[in-house]
Order: C-alpha cells, then sequence, then structure tokens
C-alpha cells in the first residue's frame, strides 16, 4: 500500500466511507448482462437485456478502465490489479487507486460488475 496520506485514511464509495484496506480486499466480478468489445481503437460495454443490445445505454471506455475491465475476473482483488497497474502505468500509486476508486464505483453503478467478496484468496 502506497504512503499516501491521500489513500491511507478513508474514501466514499457508492455514497459509503471505506477504509483503504477494505476497499483493497474487495474482488468484483464482470456481470453476465454485460459484454465487452473492441471496436477499432474503442473499447465499449454494451448491456444485454433479453438478448437484445439497448443502444441508449452503450459505454465508452478510455484505456485504463478498459485495463481494469479485463483485470476483473472474480478471483483477484483490487490490490492485485492496483499493483498490476503500477507495472503498466507510469503513474503514482495514488493516482492509481484514485482511478481504481473512480472506475468501479462507475463499473459498480451500471451494474457491470458486483462486488464478488470481501476478502480475496491469497
Amino acid at each position: 500500500m502506497s504512503n499516501d496520506k491521500s489513500f491511507e485514511r478513508h474514501r466514499k464509495f457508492r455514497g459509503k466511507r471505506l477504509s483503504a484496506m477494505s476497499f483493497l480486499n474487495r474482488v468484483y466480478s464482470k456481470s453476465d448482462s454485460v459484454v465487452f468489445r473492441k471496436i477499432g481503437d474503442e473499447c465499449i460495454l454494451v448491456p444485454i437485456r433479453k438478448g437484445v443490445g439497448d443502444l441508449d445505454s452503450i459505454y465508452t471506455l478510455n484505456e485504463t478502465a478498459a485495463r481494469i475491465w479485463e483485470l476483473i475476473d472474480g478471483k483477484t482483488s483490487v490490490e492485485k490489479i492496483r499493483e498490476q497497474l503500477l507495472l503498466e502505468y507510469d503513474v503514482t500509486p495514488s493516482q492509481i487507486e484514485e482511478d481504481l476508486l473512480e472506475q468501479l464505483d462507475q463499473l459498480e453503478g451500471i451494474k457491470a460488475i458486483s462486488q464478488g467478496g470481501s476478502d480475496a484468496l491469497p
């Protein structure tokens, strides 16, 4: 975990306060009702309802959000995703943590992911 005090204490996630440790231990799973597509250089999420895509609800992901989506597998903790992103991107730990918090909050908000457990397996 970073020494950056901006993330050390508590954060708001989906309107609730949680500790950094609680957030980093979370594990997320992708919803079966959303499909991911890469079209050219764009990555999109398309909600599926009754077998038909809802074209009014297509979500375009930036590069970081697309990579976070790829790393979500229902087994990997947020902390492990954070560590992988730190290896791949030239940014500070606090920036990765802020981006993760924001992206996971947005993905959960559109029901593209759900918390699959409070603790990851070692």
